[in-house]
C-alpha cells in the first residue's frame, strides 16, 4: 500500500505544482514581457523486481517557459525599427508644421518680385515705393520665423538625445544588475520572473537604438548596440553619454563609454532616428532654406547696385545676411582664426565642409566626405564652391574648421534698407550716339558689371578710330580701353559694359554717363521684378523660388517618405509579435481547459490516496481478529 499511497501522493503533488503554475498563468495574462510557462514532468524511476516493472509515480522536473529566443530577437529587431519609423515621422510631420505655421513664404516671394513691377510702372509713386520695403519685409519675417521653427527643433531633438541616453543607461544598468541575480541561481533552475523582466528590458531597450542580445553559458546577457559598441556584459553596464560637437558646443553628440564619438554609428530606435534626422534632413533643409535667402538677398543687391535712386545715387542694398558661420574645433592646437565670405552665389552649395590644416597644405571636404578642390588666390586666400576663406594666424597640423556657409542665413535675413526713395528703379548709366556719326552703328543698354567701380557714374566715350578699332577714354581724356571691334563684341571700362551692332565709321562717338532721368526711368526696376524666374543659383540655372519650390517638394516628400515607413515597420512589428505571442503568449481558452484538466488529475489522485487508507485500514482490521 505503501507504494500506491506514493504514487498517489506524486501525482497530488504535480497536479498541484501544474494547476499553481496554470493559475499564475492566467493572473499574469495581461503582464508586459511575460511568457506562458510550462510544467515539465517525468515518470519516477521504478526498481524491477526480476520479473516485471510497476511505476512508481511521477516527477515534476521543471517549470519552464515557452520561449523562443529566435522570435523575441524578432521582436526586438522590429520594435527597433517601428520606434525609428515614429520618431522620424513624429519629426517630420513637426517640419511640415512648421512649413505651414511660418506663413506662405512662396506667396511672399510673390508679392516681393510683384512690388517691384508696381515700381516700374509707378517709379515716382511714394505708396508703391514704400509697399515694396513693406513686402520685403514681410517676406525677411517669413524667412526669420521658419528659421527660428528649425532652429526650435534642433534644440528639441538636442534635448530628446540628452533625454533618451539617459533613458538607456538606466536600462542597460537594470539588465546589468538582473545578469548579476541570474547568474547566482543554478543554470538548471532558470528564474523564469527574473528572465522574463530581463527580456523585457532588452526589448525597451531597443526601442531607443538597436540591439543585439547573446546569450551567455552562465545564464546572463551580452548587450551590443547595432554598430557593436558593448552596453551590457554580465554585471557590467557600459554606459553612453552626450557632450557637444567638436566644432560646436550647443550640439548634443552621443560618445560610448570610452569617450569615441559615435553619433554618426549609432542606428535604429528613438536615438538612431534624432540622430539621423538631425544630420540628414534638419540640416539640409536648413541649409537649402539659407541658400535661398543668400541667392534673394545677393542678387536684389546686386541688381540694385546696378540702378538709380531718386536722390541719383546708386543703389544701397535693400538686404544684409549674415557671413558663413566659421567653428573652429576644440581640439585647435594653433591660434589660426579663419573667415568665409560668399564670392560667387551661383555656385554656392547647401553642404556644409570641414576645413583641415596638414602642416603644409589646406584640404576641403563636406561634412559628408566628399572632397573639394580648393583654389589658392593671387592675394593669398582659398576658394571653393563659391565660398572664399583668409586665413590669419598660426594653424598647426591637425587643425580644422567646420564651415557652415548658409546654416543662419534665413534667420539672420534682416532689410536694410529703410527710405523708399532709395529704391533704385532707374539704370544707372545711358549710352548715347555722337550726333556727327556718319556709320550705321548703335548700342545696347549698358549692363553694370562691378557695382562697386568706384568710377562707374564718371563720363567716358567710345570713340572708333576706324571701322574696325575703337578706344574708350573718360572725361579727362586717359584712356580706359582699346581694341579691335566685330559687332555684337562686348565693350566695358569703369564697371559697365555694352555692346555695337551694325558698322561704325571712323570718328563716330557714343557716350556712357550717369541716368539724368531717373525720376522717369523704370528700367531697373523692371529688371527687379524679372528676377522672379532669373536664375542665381546652381551655376545660374535655379531661380530663388525654384529653390524655395525644391525645398517645399524635399520637405514634403520627406514627411511621406516617414509616413510610409511608419505603416510598413509598424505591420510588421505587430505580424513579429503575434508570432512571439503565439508561442509565449497567454491563451485563456487553453489555459481554462488545462485547469480543469489539473483539476481533474489532482482529484483522481486524492482518490488513490483515499482507496489505499481505505485498503490499509482493511488490512489492518483483518489481521487484528
Amino acid at each position: 500500500m505503501g507504494d500506491m499511497l506514493g504514487i498517489g501522493i506524486s501525482g497530488l503533488g504535480a497536479a498541484q505544482v501544474a494547476l499553481n503554475t496554470v493559475g499564475n498563468n492566467i493572473s499574469n495574462t495581461n503582464t508586459p514581457g511575460y511568457s506562458r510557462q510550462l510544467v515539465q514532468q517525468t515518470e519516477q524511476i521504478s526498481q524491477s523486481n526480476g520479473r516485471y516493472t510497476i511505476g512508481s509515480g511521477v516527477k515534476v522536473v521543471a517549470v519552464q517557459r515557452a520561449y523562443s529566443a529566435y522570435l523575441t530577437s524578432a521582436v526586438q529587431n522590429s520594435n527597433s525599427s517601428l520606434q525609428r519609423a515614429t520618431t522620424f515621422n513624429d519629426l517630420a510631420s513637426t517640419l511640415n508644421n512648421a512649413l505651414s505655421a511660418s506663413g506662405d513664404l512662396q506667396g511672399s516671394l510673390d508679392s516681393f518680385y510683384g512690388a517691384f513691377g508696381t515700381v516700374a510702372n509707378a517709379p515716382n509713386s511714394a505708396s508703391a515705393r514704400q509697399a515694396l520695403l513693406g513686402s520685403a519685409g514681410s517676406m525677411a519675417t517669413v524667412f526669420n520665423t521658419l528659421g527660428q521653427q528649425l532652429d526650435a527643433q534642433r534644440g528639441q531633438i538636442d534635448s530628446q538625445i540628452a533625454g533618451t541616453v539617459s533613458s538607456i543607461n538606466s536600462v542597460i544598468g537594470s539588465i546589468a544588475d538582473l545578469n548579476k541575480q541570474i547568474s547566482q541561481v543554478s543554470v538548471t533552475d532558470p528564474p523564469n520572473a527574473l528572465l522574463d523582466q530581463r527580456d523585457a528590458l532588452v526589448q525597451t531597450l531597443s526601442g531607443y537604438l538597436g540591439v543585439s542580445a547573446v546569450n551567455e553559458s552562465n545564464g546572463t546577457v551580452s548587450v551590443y548596440s547595432s554598430n557593436g559598441q558593448a552596453l551590457v556584459s554580465g554585471a557590467n553596464a557600459y554606459p553612453l553619454a552626450t557632450g557637444g560637437n567638436a566644432y560646436d558646443p550647443t550640439r548634443q553628440d552621443v560618445f560610448d563609454s570610452s569617450g569615441n564619438d559615435i553619433s554618426s554609428r549609432v542606428g535604429g530606435g528613438k536615438l538612431g532616428a534624432l540622430l539621423d534626422y538631425r544630420t540628414n534632413v534638419l540640416d539640409p533643409v536648413q541649409n537649402q532654406l539659407g541658400q535661398a535667402a543668400v541667392a534673394l538677398a545677393t542678387s536684389v543687391n546686386k541688381q540694385q547696385a546696378q540702378g538709380l535712386d531718386l536722390n541719383g545715387m546708386q543703389g544701397a542694398p535693400i538686404f544684409s545676411v549674415p557671413a558663413p558661420g566659421v567653428l573652429a574645433a576644440s581640439s585647435n592646437q594653433g591660434n589660426a582664426t579663419v573667415a568665409a565670405s560668399v564670392s560667387d552665389v551661383s555656385k554656392l552649395t547647401a553642404s556644409d565642409y570641414t576645413l583641415s590644416y596638414n602642416g603644409s597644405l589646406w584640404t576641403l571636404q563636406t561634412t559628408a566626405g566628399r572632397n573639394v578642390p580648393l583654389t589658392t588666390n593671387a592675394n593669398g586666400t582659398l576658394s571653393a564652391d563659391g565660398l572664399t576663406f583668409s586665413v590669419s594666424g598660426t594653424a598647426q597640423a591637425g587643425d580644422s574648421y567646420q564651415i557652415r556657409p548658409t546654416r543662419n542665413a534665413a534667420t539672420g535675413l534682416t532689410v536694410t534698407l529703410t527710405n523708399p526713395s532709395g529704391i533704385a528703379a532707374a539704370a544707372a548709366l545711358t549710352v548715347s550716339a555722337g550726333s556727327a556719326n556718319t556709320g550705321n552703328a548703335t548700342a545696347s543698354a549698358v549692363m553694370v558689371t562691378d557695382p562697386a567701380n568706384p568710377a562707374l557714374l564718371g563720363n567716358a566715350t567710345i570713340a572708333f578710330t576706324a571701322a574696325n578699332a575703337y578706344q574708350v577714354t573718360d572725361s579727362g581724356g586717359t584712356v580706359l580701353a582699346s581694341g579691335a571691334y566685330s559687332p555684337g563684341q562686348p565693350i566695358g571700362a569703369n564697371g559697365w559694359s555694352l555692346s555695337v551692332s551694325g558698322t561704325p565709321a571712323a570718328g563716330d562717338t557714343f557716350a556712357v554717363a550717369a541716368n539724368t532721368n531717373g525720376l522717369n526711368d523704370n528700367s531697373n526696376a523692371l529688371a527687379m521684378a524679372g528676377m522672379a524666374s532669373f536664375g542665381v543659383l546652381d551655376g545660374g540655372s535655379t531661380s530663388v523660388l525654384s529653390s524655395f519650390a525644391s525645398l517645399t517638394t524635399r520637405i514634403g516628400t520627406t514627411g511621406s517618405q516617414a509616413a510610409t515607413s511608419l505603416t510598413i515597420q509598424t505591420s510588421l512589428n505587430n505580424q513579429a509579435v503575434s508570432a512571439q505571442q503565439a508561442v509565449s503568449g497567454v491563451n485563456l481558452d487553453e489555459e481554462a481547459a488545462s485547469l480543469v484538466r489539473y483539476q481533474q488529475a489532482y482529484q483522481a489522485s486524492a482518490q488513490v490516496i483515499a482507496t489505499s487508507q481505505t485498503i490499509f485500514s482493511s488490512l489492518l482490521t483483518a489481521v487484528q481478529r
